[in-house]
């Protein structure tokens, strides 16, 4: 690797619990100023990965460097404090006897910041985080919503080489996980800082992220950009985990005439072709049935039984079908993937 050392690797990593394997052979570069998001269902590995990186966790196998500095082996680990991390958890750890503003200025005092600046910054934090008005409160007194965000101010506050967030806006409304997104999308921009993320929320993992990982069973199963993961998935699971999808008979792409992006020209017997809802329409040259009509408000879902398959289908504005209709529809995009084994 050239020019500056990576802000996280990950190399041939293997984490288990209690002698059971929980994590396999993951290798993983985060680069200076990147957020990467680890995207996967529970079990996958996401927190244990995070636990590792972290020093929670020592590793049975691989190893762990930092800016270039090698941290955790099966050998020997650095303690969690050496590591200059910011981590908040499922579990957020907040000092009980601390309120909110003088446990997200404390990081700040300890790096050195003088105690009415490192306040003053904390309570900016805090608004940001719609937290002003709790700024006095200890934990006790707080919803376990407003401890998340507490503990994900500190995180900021403390200004690391390295955020590790698990599932950090699980229980922030809307606005509020805008502003945290921005809040940690302008730090990471006028810092460099790297993060490293783990969720279950694929809406959230598409938006923040320079690079997705998805995990299955403790192993890599698929790196890409946000749109390399959505539109050219590794397999059928990896599709489904990343947005609604509909595997159709390989046979349809010859039948309509429309080119498949992936491995392969055309298919072969035993291939699917992926069909993202907006990849298709109504009112085509193909039939179906309407098997299902969800209204969601800006646009409608329909559910289409056809000779290839079923098919789900996006369209704008309210419901133009009923349920038992047989209608017209066309498809404009797939991208083929191969059967197991081919």
């Amino acid at each position: 690797m050239t020019g500056r050392s990576a802000a996280l690797e990950c190399r041939g990593l293997h984490l288990a619990y209690d002698g059971q394997p929980v994590v396999t052979g993951v290798a993983l570069d985060v680069l200076p100023g990147e957020s990467i998001v680890l995207l996967g269902p529970s079990g996958s590995g996401k927190t244990t990965i995070l636990s590792a990186i972290a020093g929670f966790i020592d590793p049975i196998g691989g190893e762990i460097l930092l800016g270039g500095r090698t941290v955790a082996t099966a050998e020997r680990s650095v303690p969690p404090e050496q590591r200059r991390i910011g981590v908040v958890f499922q579990h957020y750890a907040l000092w009980p006897h601390l309120t909110a503003v003088q446990t997200v200025a404390y990081p700040m005092h300890r790096q050195g910041m003088a105690r009415s600046q490192a306040r003053a910054e904390a309570l900016v934090l805090l608004e940001r985080l719609g937290l002003a008005d709790l700024a006095d409160r200890k934990p006790a007194q707080l919803s376990g919503g407003e401890q998340q965000r507490v503990g994900l101010a500190r995180a900021i506050a403390r200004e690391p080489d390295l955020f590790l967030f698990d599932e950090p806006t699980a229980h922030l409304d809307t606005p509020l996980r805008a502003a945290l997104q921005e809040e940690l999308a302008e730090r990471r921009a006028r810092t460099g800082i790297a993060a490293v993320t783990a969720t279950h929320d694929v809406a959230e993992a598409l938006a923040a992220a320079d690079r997705v990982v998805l995990l299955r069973d403790g192993r890599v199963i698929q790196v890409g950009t946000p749109i390399e993961v959505y539109e050219q998935p590794a397999d059928l699971w990896a599709a489904r985990l990343t947005g609604p999808a509909s595997a159709l008979d390989a046979t349809l792409v010859g039948d309509v005439a429309v080119g498949v992006e992936g491995s392969g020209a055309r298919g072969e017997p035993g291939d699917r072709v992926l069909v993202r809802p907006d990849w298709a329409s109504l009112r085509g040259n193909l039939t179906g049935t309407v098997v299902g009509v969800w209204f969601r408000g800006p646009h409608t879902d329909y559910r289409l039984a056809t000779s290839y398959g079923e098919v789900e289908i996006r369209e704008a504005g309210p419901p133009g079908a009923s349920v038992g209709a047989t209608i017209g529809w066309q498809l404009h995009r797939a991208w083929l993937i191969p059967a197991p084994g081919s």
